[in-house]
């Protein structure tokens, strides 16, 4: 794989990273800026939001540019946004950089698609998205953590002048290493969503939100129905976070094989492993288990099921990118919504339940298409 995936992976890593990190800050900057809980909680919704209209709306405005300066625009706006937001007082101004920064994430990471898949062989998209969707595993494993220890020692503005300093490097290497290209209006002009896309982007939505779903309840159910001690939480969430690495690393591979065999075999253990998790979450050995194994394997079928889009998309790659992004985060922010709900009335267990239902139907769904193929460009 060429070096400069590297460092669009590193770019991707610092987004994560700023995506997932207030999770543990909010607290804090509530007290800091004199909001209640429940409104810092607005800073997480605001970028998923951001995430969900960012990700197509740019991608068209950027198709028309050349990849280079699209990604150092959406990038320096990234890093100055969270340089504004280090320093504000003001929690309005906070919540304005978190829409911008998604904007700005929406839009890199839909142009970051399209330019990984365009500088590696036709047949070797997998494993280019691999390599990006690698830096969100990461973020998992390394960023979140590293983002509360900062947060408690330092303060939660330490946090974002972390991430501003990681995007750092990847703008000059993005400056250096990506080649200008762009594949002009034309490609805008005769682009559509086919149905095997659309039905692949809604699988992609269906397994993301099964994901984020149980992982962002993992806390709750690990102390409270497990009865794990809080320390143990953090040891666990890096656990999911390397079973999601190593997901996303070793699917790459068999996404550009293009054979569905192994999406149907992954999403049905991937089904069974939710309902494993949810009938056995009172016990330790295979709660422990089952968060390396559905970690892995729900990385694994999103992240083939996002390649297969990028082949079926292949004459519009940046638009593709972007739809992609979308459905991830729609995925991502509806999630935990249905797992929330299923707590008022199930207790605990019931997001894992969700996740199981979620991946049914998507499996339902895959049933009904061809995920995989060697038609047309790309």
């Amino acid at each position: 794989m060429p070096f400069v995936l590297y460092l669009l992976g590193l770019a991707v890593f610092a987004q994560a990273t700023s995506e997932f990190m207030l999770s543990g800050l909010g607290p804090q900057i509530a007290q800091d800026l004199g909001v209640s809980i429940p409104a810092a909680g607005w800073l997480t919704s605001a970028f998923a939001l951001g995430m969900i209209a960012g990700a197509p709306a740019i991608a068209v405005l950027g198709a028309r540019w050349p990849r280079r300066r699209t990604l150092l625009a959406t990038l320096t706006v990234f890093l100055a946004v969270h340089v504004v937001g280090a320093l504000t007082t003001s929690f309005a101004v906070l919540l304005t950089t978190r829409v911008l920064a998604a904007l700005a994430n929406a839009g890199f990471l839909a142009i970051a698609l399209a330019t990984a898949t365009s500088l590696v062989h036709p047949d070797a998209k997998g494993r280019a998205t691999s390599v990006l969707l690698g830096g969100t595993t990461l973020a998992c494993i390394v960023g979140v953590p590293a983002g509360a220890v900062l947060g408690r020692y330092l303060g939660w503005r330490s946090a974002f002048w972390a991430v501003a300093l990681i995007s750092l490097p990847a703008l000059i290497g993005i400056l250096r290493s990506v080649p200008s290209r762009s594949p002009g209006p034309a490609s805008i002009a005769r682009f559509s969503v086919s149905p095997r896309l659309a039905a692949l982007l809604l699988l992609g939505a269906l397994v993301n939100g099964a994901t984020f779903c149980s992982f962002t309840y993992l806390s709750p159910v690990l102390t409270d129905v497990t009865g794990l001690g809080a320390g143990w939480v953090p040891v666990l969430l890096a656990l999911f976070g390397l079973g999601s690495f190593a997901g996303v690393t070793v699917a790459g591979r068999y996404a550009d094989r293009r054979d569905h065999r192994p999406v149907f075999v992954a999403g049905g253990i991937l089904l069974l492993g939710w309902i494993g998790f949810a009938l056995t979450s009172a016990y330790v050995v295979p709660s422990v288990l089952l968060v390396l194994v559905q970690g892995a394997l729900s990385f694994a079928v999103g992240s083939t099921l996002i390649a297969y889009a990028l082949y079926a998309g292949s004459e519009s790659p940046i638009l593709t990118g972007g739809l992609a992004t979308a459905a991830l985060n729609v995925g991502a922010a509806a999630g935990p919504v249905l797992g929330g709900l299923a707590i008022g009335g199930s207790g605990f267990r019931g997001p894992l339940w969700v996740s199981a239902a979620l991946m049914a139907c998507a499996l339902v769904l895959a049933g009904s298409i061809k995920l995989a193929g060697r038609e047309g460009p790309g």
